[in-house]
C-alpha cells in the first residue's frame, strides 16, 4: 500500500487518476481511516460519474501527522513523493501558476494566492528528488508515463539550477501580490 504524505498529497493523487473502466478523471471520493490489516490507512471510496464503476484507493497514513500551514500549501515532509512523479509534479506546478496572470495588480485574492503557494509547493516537491549531491533529478525518478514524457521532451528543466530559479520566482511573486506590489 503507497504512503500519502499528507492529506494534500492523497486528494491530488486522486484527481490525476482516470476511472479503469472509462477514463473519467471526475470523481467525488468519500474518506475515511481504516486499518488494513495492522495498518492505519487512508481510504478513498467513490462512484465514477459516467459508467458508475466503484473507484476505490488506500493509502498508509505516515507515522506522524503533519498539519497544513495555514497560510501555505504543504503536499509532505522532507522526503520525495511516492505517490507522485516528479514529472507529473512539475507538470501540475506548471498548469497551476498558468491561472496567475503573469503582470496581475494589486493585492491578489485568496484564489491567486492559492495557486501560486500550490504552484511554489508542487516545484518544492520536485526538488525532493535531486540527490543532496546531485545537480538534478536523476531519470530513474520518473515512473509515471506523463512523467517520463515530460522529462524527455525537456530533461534541462529538472536541474537544481532551473527549478530553484522557478520556485524563488514564485515565491517573489507571491510576496509581491500579498503587498500589493505586483
Amino acid at each position: 500500500m503507497p504512503p500519502a504524505r499528507t492529506s494534500a498529497e492523497a486528494h491530488l493523487f486522486l484527481a490525476l487518476q482516470p476511472c479503469p473502466a472509462c477514463g473519467e478523471t471526475r470523481c467525488e471520493f468519500r474518506g475515511s481511516v481504516v486499518y488494513v490489516g495492522d495498518v492505519l490507512a487512508s481510504r478513498y471510496v467513490g462512484a465514477c460519474p459516467r459508467c458508475g464503476a466503484e473507484r476505490i484507493h488506500q493509502f498508509r497514513l505516515p507515522d506522524e501527522i503533519v498539519p497544513p500551514p495555514a497560510d501555505s500549501v504543504r503536499f509532505g515532509g522532507p522526503e520525495p513523493s511516492a505517490l507522485i512523479d516528479p514529472g507529473v509534479w512539475l507538470w501540475y506546478s506548471d498548469t497551476t501558476a498558468e491561472r496567475v496572470p503573469e503582470h496581475a495588480s494589486g493585492p491578489y485574492p485568496e484564489s491567486t494566492g492559492r495557486a501560486l503557494s500550490t504552484a511554489l509547493a508542487a516545484v518544492d516537491e520536485v526538488l525532493k528528488f535531486i540527490p543532496p549531491d546531485g545537480d538534478r533529478v536523476p531519470a530513474e525518478a520518473f515512473t509515471s508515463l506523463d512523467g517520463r514524457a515530460l522529462y524527455a521532451r525537456e530533461p534541462g528543466r529538472f536541474s537544481r539550477l532551473r527549478l530553484t530559479a522557478i520556485r524563488d520566482h514564485y515565491a517573489q511573486r507571491l510576496a509581491r501580490g500579498a503587498n500589493g506590489a505586483d
